[in-house]
């Protein structure tokens, strides 16, 4: 018989680049001193499981690459060589090679040979007992995707078979663990991947035995040969990944957990959109009926609000993911980043449990690796000067989550010299950037997400082009959320991104202006009033501000910055809804308020065409499209600095 290998590909895909994080995770975590035998077993059973499923497709070069670095790995574990930490580095860079590797046969990428080669020889060369200073010596690549002559292809698919008698063995183990039980694999020859018939079958799905176990010992090593008839069967674990926790009435080979495409999760939350809309709408419509004659009418529909509620918050919990995710690959960021600057620095972490849409998890990576790079460069100092100043030379970085609200907030802090506001205002100065020595400390602080704002005086590999902190701004803008500064001379900066916990869902005040009906995203409004004639005033050039506590905020008339005819004018008569974007406060003036909702949000951009000003669009109980307001874009198109300065 035939069958397609290929349909099998995305999940040796994933669970690799699954061990390969934890493979990352538990190699930063060794004590080079004192590594235990745990921690080398589990790295060696990362190793020995991608080598299992990547010989089953025959993707050939990734075998040979990790059965090179399992073999070291085997040594390690087993007392013949001792630990160094320079293996480490080496161990991180096949990593990285690995990952170039798995890319290369899932999206049919380019991959340097030449940098497969060179690990390939540090890790023999490693596993041979060569000296540091030897290994140290020999050239090596980048470990980055370079041209090639054409992409690797895929493996071909399996022969057919004669009959059924003669199914390829690896098939007949892959049904079996398909279908709860497989073919143990018999003892491991000490041949080469290239030579060997038949891999380990799907490896990657099985948890190695106990490797202190007489019986196993062979087992670890080497390559699988194809398995016989009479081998003994057992049960096969859960993919890792899998939570392996079993209820006491659950029978031991059912997973207690599944693994779904986004896209499907995706279109149950669009439908469970579409159900609040529907419930909403007829809430709507039952308000106007008499409450005496639909008594049992009415109890439904506020039944149906309530399950309704239920599952669309069930539903959310499916796309939420702990902030670990994305905390988890700093640790290597931080420590050879900090060997290039020759820094000392301890990566802490606070809150990894915190939970966040799957949507902005993706997207808060790269925010996050440019405030982390930023951190490592410009604010913890190198360990002389932390000396002089009566630090301790390792500095600290801390990232912490938790949630405020119906937010998220995500710190970056160090213990480094902080920002220095002479310097940022010399260099505003000079880039001719609008700036006056009566500013707040949070305006000069913000200064440094300019475009191409840069305070480093030498442009270096990892800085200095100013191209990092306005990407972190643009991006956490374009996820609705905002970034905060705190930092003090000498001391540190802390440096915070106020998220909402989903892109699917939005908690918003719903305005009126004329006819009209827009949302404002609770996450901006401070306050709301409706103000005295006195306290409002006309500046030059025809801009109105209005006197809150002290502060003279611009008006943003959204009738005239959106051209609709309003029922209010008079300011006094109407609405002031104060917002804050970017560390300063304007005045949004609205007919009235109409009450707080969590809305479904829908992309206004996808469906019709972006609009300046708005964000996005959902539907109301009475069934009319209520436009979200992007407040940033409302509040840029007045000057806050001309306001303030021509009261």
């Amino acid at each position: 018989m035939t069958i397609d290998m290929s349909q099998f590909y995305q999940v040796f895909f994933e669970e690799s680049a699954e061990l390969l994080e934890e493979m990352e995770h538990l190699l930063l975590e060794l004590d080079v001193q004192n590594p235990g035998k745990d921690a080398l077993n589990a790295i060696f059973r990362t190793a020995h499981s991608i080598k299992g499923g990547s010989a089953t497709f025959g993707f050939n070069e990734i075998t040979e690459t990790t059965h090179i670095l399992e073999s070291l790995l085997d040594k390690l574990r087993n007392d013949e060589l001792q630990l160094r930490i320079e293996m480490v580095d080496v161990f991180l860079k096949a990593v990285d090679v690995i990952k170039v590797q798995l890319a290369g046969r899932q999206f049919e990428s380019e991959v340097d040979a030449e940098v497969v080669a060179a690990i390939c020889l540090r890790l023999n060369q490693l596993a041979q007992g060569t000296p540091a200073e030897a290994v140290a010596a020999q050239p090596t690549a980048a470990v980055a995707p370079a041209p090639a002559a054409e992409p690797v292809p895929p493996p071909s698919p399996q022969p057919p078979a004669q009959s059924a008698e003669l199914v390829d063995p690896a098939l007949e183990n892959l049904f079996a663990i398909l279908t709860g039980t497989a073919v143990a694999p018999e003892a491991e020859s000490s041949a080469s991947p290239a030579s060997t018939e038949v891999a380990e079958p799907y490896g990657f799905y099985a948890e190695l035995p106990p490797v202190d176990h007489p019986d196993n010992a062979a087992q670890a090593t080497e390559l699988a040969q194809p398995p016989t008839e009479a081998a003994p069967t057992r049960r096969v674990t859960d993919p890792p990944g899998i939570d392996k926790r079993r209820s006491n009435d659950r029978p031991d080979n059912e997973a207690t957990s599944i693994r779904v495409g986004v896209e499907k999760v995706d279109q149950l939350i669009n439908l469970v959109g579409e159900l609040v809309i529907t419930q909403a709408m007829l809430a709507q419509t039952a308000s106007r009926v008499d409450a005496a004659l639909y008594e049992s009418l009415r109890t439904g529909l506020g039944q149906l609000e309530h399950n309704t509620r239920d599952l669309q918050e069930s539903v959310m919990s499916i796309r939420m993911m702990p902030i670990s995710f994305v905390f988890s690959r700093f640790p290597r960021v931080v420590r050879d980043l900090a060997g290039k600057l020759e820094k000392q620095v301890e990566l802490k972490t606070v809150g990894e449990g915190t939970e966040l849409d799957k949507g902005l998890i993706e997207k808060i990576a790269d925010p996050l690796t440019h405030l982390v790079r930023n951190s490592l460069d410009h604010g913890v100092e190198l360990p002389q000067k932390r000396l002089a100043a009566g630090k301790p030379a390792t500095g600290t970085i801390t990232l912490r989550a938790f949630h405020q609200g119906g937010n998220i907030v995500i710190e970056v802090g160090d213990d480094g010299a902080g920002l220095n506001r002479e310097k940022i205002m010399a260099k505003a100065r000079e880039r001719g950037l609008a700036v006056s020595d009566t500013m707040s400390d949070q305006e000069v602080w913000l200064l440094i997400f300019e475009a191409g704002f840069s305070t480093a005086d030498v442009v270096t590999a990892v800085s200095g082009r100013g191209v990092g902190m306005d990407v972190v701004k643009r991006n956490v803008h374009a996820m609705g959320g905002r970034v905060e500064i705190e930092s003090a001379l000498g001391v540190g900066t802390r440096i915070s991104i106020r998220l909402p916990l989903t892109l699917a869902i939005l908690d918003g005040m719903s305005v009126s202006v004329g006819q009209e009906i827009f949302i404002v995203p609770l996450t901006f409004i401070t306050e709301s009033l409706q103000p005295a004639k006195q306290d409002i005033r006309t500046i030059a050039g025809g801009g109105t501000v209005v006197h809150v506590r002290g502060d003279f905020l611009p008006v943003v008339a959204l009738h005239e910055v959106l051209n609709i005819k309003s029922k209010v004018t008079d300011f006094e008569h109407g609405i002031m809804v104060i917002v804050e974007s970017e560390c300063s406060k304007s005045a949004m003036f609205v007919d009235n308020l109409l009450g707080q909702h969590q809305v479904v949000i829908k992309s206004l951009e996808s469906n019709y065409r972006k609009v300046p000003g708005v964000s996005g669009a959902t539907i109301m109980g009475d069934g009319k499209v209520a436009l979200i307001l992007d407040v940033d874009a409302l509040v840029r198109t007045v000057s806050y600095d001309e306001a303030k300065s021509s009261v």
